[in-house]
């Protein structure tokens, strides 16, 4: 596992969701983290609105965006009233002078993307431009023009930015980029800028996309678990058309695994897929839910 001092980015949306939503993959990772004993600080973003934005972050941090200083000084957790999340990214690489920014923040939700697609082009692209450039302050020597040695950006995407899937074959890290969703058009200018950095100034970064996670602290909208909720109270069982459409699965453990191997060993400037090779349609998983 990882020897470094590492910042977990996650972004998510409460504009109509609980604040006590979690990012299936950031709460796994800091899990198999904490196991080996890591120094994690975590910076959590939750876009309440188009203009509202709340930084939170564990023990340490506990930062709002547009709220007078009153306000702060009622909170429990450190706060800072701040108009801009870029002084947030300042104060933390200060304080904490990670070594490795594993960015998860993705608005992440589809339908929530057609309905609005600016907050995930705020979210999705800005916010990654915006941790690009604070790391690119915190770790390039512009007089010497060299990085200081074991930094690593790296981005956690998802395979949705390459499209759809035919009935066989996988998906590669040559095969072109083809969003067709606001959602995964988002995630593929991230990773574009992401890998710009890479070519501009030489940043030591790497990019993960990942097939459909499932298992511990996974949203309840997402298949798997809003289908066992649903069995477990006898409601309808929604299923999009046929339900033959295939997703391959990935447990969200074997995915932090290889986030961490990434990190440390992966190739500066590559793109690793990461898949579970467990191809199944929609409906199949529905079944196999309902038979246990």
């Amino acid at each position: 596992l990882m020897k470094k001092g590492c910042i977990l980015c996650l972004l998510i949306s409460v504009i109509s969701l609980p604040v006590v939503a979690q990012n299936i993959i950031y709460s796994n990772l800091k899990e198999l983290l904490a196991q080996d004993g890591d120094t994690v600080a975590v910076l959590r973003v939750e876009r309440r609105s188009k203009n509202q934005i709340v930084l939170t972050g564990g023990a340490d941090y506990r930062i709002t965006a547009g709220d007078d200083e009153s306000m702060c000084r009622r909170l429990k957790k450190r706060c800072f009233a701040v108009r801009d999340e870029k002084e947030i990214y300042f104060e933390l690489f200060e304080k904490e002078k990670p070594d490795v920014v594993v960015n998860f923040a993705a608005e992440s939700h589809v339908d929530r993307s057609i309905k609005n697609p600016e907050i995930f082009v705020q979210s999705n692209v800005m916010g990654t431009v915006n941790l690009l450039q604070r790391a690119k302050e915190a770790w390039y020597d512009a007089d010497a023009k060299t990085w200081k040695e074991g930094k690593k950006y790296l981005q956690v995407s998802t395979d949705e930015v390459y499209g759809a899937l035919g009935a066989e074959g996988f998906f590669m890290e040559t095969t072109p980029l083809c969003p067709h969703s606001p959602y995964s058009s988002s995630k593929a200018s991230a990773d574009m800028f992401v890998m710009a950095f890479h070519d501009t100034y030489g940043m030591p970064i790497n990019i993960t996309r990942c097939s459909n996670n499932y298992g511990p602290y996974q949203f309840p909208e997402k298949l798997i678990p809003l289908m066992i909720n649903n069995v477990k109270h006898h409601k309808q069982l929604p299923v999009y058309g046929d339900g033959m459409q295939i997703r391959d699965w990935l447990y969200v453990e074997d995915h932090c695994k290889a986030i961490d191997m990434v990190c440390n060993g992966g190739k500066i400037g590559e793109v690793y897929n990461v898949g579970g090779h467990n191809e199944r349609p929609n409906i199949f998983i529905v079944k196999t839910i309902i038979e246990q």
